[in-house]
């Protein structure tokens, strides 16, 4: 099976949304000239996000879509996003891991999970 590759995030805050990934989540981005879409890369070989300016009836965060980066330390996360300016909210427990959501500037839901590193039976 081939693997998830990219994700296409349709906005019209473009350059908020380049800031946002860029500085919080160690994203690089690509712009070609010419092109409307910008590429953000993974720092470490994920899925790449391709922002794509929103067309006008589309409408900020009405997807069913979160994405979900995988963190170890879920607070400590937290607590630097914090420092940086990204407001998580409350830290959830689930079944043997952890994790809080944001919002990104175009009003996406944005979670940090410890899930990936739960240990199976």
């Amino acid at each position: 099976m081939p693997p998830l590759g990219r994700l296409v995030i349709y906005t019209k805050k473009i350059d908020a949304l380049v800031d946002f990934y860029c500085s919080h989540f160690g994203y690089q981005h690509l712009r070609i000239e010419g092109d409307r879409i910008v590429e953000l890369r993974a720092p470490d070989g994920g899925a790449s996000l391709l922002l794509h300016p929103a067309s006008k009836g589309q409408k900020a965060g009405q997807s069913l879509i979160k994405l979900v980066f995988d963190v170890q330390d879920v607070p400590a996360f937290c607590e630097k996003a914090k420092e940086r300016g990204l407001d998580f909210g409350p830290i959830h427990q689930a079944d043997g891991y952890c994790f809080a959501t944001a919002k990104d500037p175009s009003g996406n839901s944005v979670s940090v999970s410890s899930r990936a590193f739960v240990v199976s039976p």
